[in-house]
């Protein structure tokens, strides 16, 4: 099965999440000002992924201060997904569940297969997507995408804040959008 790319300037999957909390994260129902941010992660069992969205978290409201929508996506179910909100005390952020592993795919997301319990003593699920994190535009096309095949050396929320800086400073176009000849 090989990976399809997501296009920069090119419509993203649909996106239709049940949130932790109550409520639907529905891509494109009601766009962010200048981006929809979503941070696709591995899930509770992850010590990495914490981690990663507790420095979301803290960062937040720089996020929303550019006019970027916060929301972090697995495929655990409800129970798990909450108690990863609880972790990370997630406020700024919405945690959205039950990602399906096809739509992950779609996302361009690569999937794992079990290999028991974490370091964390949490089981990992039989399958479940690796980390992706990407821009939306509100016009529903992708703006920055970068997809992982394992937890580590992801993209930083502080440089993602610079690029978003001076993507809006320099009206700067998404770039990779060249489908032609090489």
């Amino acid at each position: 099965m090989s990976i399809t790319a997501l296009m920069p300037r090119q419509p993203v999957p649909a996106l239709d999440l049940a949130l932790t909390g109550g409520g639907r994260f529905v891509l494109g129902a009601d766009p962010a000002e200048r981006f929809d941010l979503i941070v696709f992660y591995r899930g509770l069992h992850c010590p990495i992924c914490a981690k990663y969205l507790l420095e979301l978290e803290r960062l937040a409201p720089e996020f929303a201060q550019r006019g970027v929508r916060l929301v972090a996506v697995s495929s655990d179910e409800a129970e798990r997904a909450q108690a990863m909100a609880d972790k990370v005390k997630a406020a700024g952020m919405s945690i959205g569940y039950g990602l399906s592993l096809a739509s992950a795919r779609q996302w361009g997301l690569y999937i794992s297969a079990s290999r028991g319990k974490t370091s964390i003593g949490i089981e990992e699920p039989a399958l479940f997507s690796e980390p992706g994190v990407f821009l939306v535009r509100p016009d529903g096309t992708l703006y920055y995408g970068a997809v992982q095949t394992m937890p580590f050396a992801r993209p930083q929320f502080q440089d993602l804040l610079g690029a978003i800086d001076f993507a809006i400073a320099h009206d700067y176009p998404a770039r990779g959008e060249y489908e032609g000849a090489v």
